[in-house]
């Protein structure tokens, strides 16, 4: 389930909730890269958040007032972060956001 959040800095936003069937299988990583196959870039969503179930209604819809925001964290990665290497890398690290 894709939602679009509204965000006060950037202003809108997708974030995905995802329920993946064995939750140590999932790799955001994965899942970008084969919705960069199916998708144009700016229908991927921007956040991932998995659950263990969809919060749901008495009548079965999504209750998407229950539906958590994205906390921040990084999710679970197929590669893990590598520190910049050269003073290049290091300026743009620090100054990332900018570019």
């Amino acid at each position: 389930m894709v939602v679009c959040e509204h965000e006060s800095r950037t202003g809108k936003k997708l974030v995905s909730y995802v329920v993946p069937r064995e939750l140590s299988m999932l790799s955001v990583t994965e899942l970008r890269r084969y919705l960069k196959e199916k998708l144009p870039e700016y229908m991927i969503p921007s956040s991932f958040v998995v659950l263990e179930a969809l919060p749901l209604m008495p009548n079965g819809k999504v209750d998407r007032n229950r539906l958590r925001l994205p906390d921040g964290t990084r999710p679970r990665l197929t590669k893990e972060f590598v520190s910049p290497r050269t003073e290049i890398e290091e300026l743009i690290a620090q100054h990332g956001e900018r570019f």
